[in-house]
């Protein structure tokens, strides 16, 4: 996963806020998780240069930036949409379809919000039905110990955090501004539903399993959806990741090893 650099430069958050991404943001080689490395602040250029001004324009009133989205960053296809969509689950479900890299939120009278979302690349993917156990906004993230073994830089970014070592919620945080955690029964999948710094992966399969979504998705779904929501992930259910046990000085909801 990036480490998006949104952190306030020296001349104040201002600047942050006015940041934008764009797909010249993203370098071609070299990373932190995996993928690609942390786009560079850049000045927001003038509305009638690509920033969509409306859902996807800056979002006020959040703790931390959440800047405006070039129109040309994600593909129309992939952009929030009410859809026509018949399905016997009930009002309030939420349907992901990997395969097409859409995730649903059941509306109850034959329509749905249809959102773009990436999905876990080859080998990484996951099926299967949950609820959602936890909301967390601006969420702190817990990677896996194997992680950081194989990534010493990343594991200079960690910091020692009241459920073990970790990376405080934030706009550099690969969790983005809102995190929704699937379980199964009294399992904790590993798996989320979460924001993202890398934008442009949307309608790709790139991931190591969970579904990530521009940020400003994540904040309207986070906002209609309830603890206890269903979840349904089409495919052939496949079993949960087997993670070693390890103490926590609070309740693990928040370890996140699948990004």
């Amino acid at each position: 996963m990036v480490l998006g650099a949104l952190a306030a430069a020296a001349t104040g958050t201002q600047a942050v806020a006015q940041a934008v991404w764009g797909p010249s943001a993203r370098p071609g080689s070299g990373d932190l998780y995996g993928l690609y490395p942390a786009p560079r602040q850049r000045p927001r250029p003038p509305s009638d240069a690509g920033v969509d001004s409306g859902m996807y324009g800056p979002v006020p009133g959040e703790p931390f930036p959440v800047p405006g989205l070039r129109s040309d960053t994600v593909p129309a296809a992939f952009h929030r949409r009410t859809v026509a969509y018949d399905s016997v689950e009930a009002p309030g479900t939420i349907i992901v379809d990997p395969r097409s890299h859409y995730l649903y939120l059941v509306n109850g009278d034959g329509t749905a919000i249809r959102y773009g979302v990436g999905v876990g690349r080859s080998g990484f993917g996951w099926a299967g039905v949950a609820d959602i156990r936890n909301k967390q906004a601006w969420p702190d993230w817990y990677p896996p110990k194997e992680m950081l073994e194989r990534q010493p830089d990343l594991a200079a970014k960690m910091s020692d955090l009241q459920s073990g070592v970790g990376m405080h919620g934030g706009p550099g945080n690969p969790l983005g501004a809102r995190a929704l955690y699937l379980w199964q029964g009294n399992k904790d999948t590993l798996y989320r539903i979460h924001g993202t710094v890398e934008p442009w992966t949307i309608g790709k399969s790139v991931s190591s399993g969970c579904i990530r979504m521009i940020n400003q998705d994540v904040i309207d779904l986070y906002d209609r959806v309830s603890v206890g929501a269903r979840v349904v992930v089409t495919g052939t259910p496949t079993q949960m990741p087997t993670v070693k046990a390890k103490p926590r000085r609070r309740a693990p909801e928040t370890d996140d090893a699948w990004l």
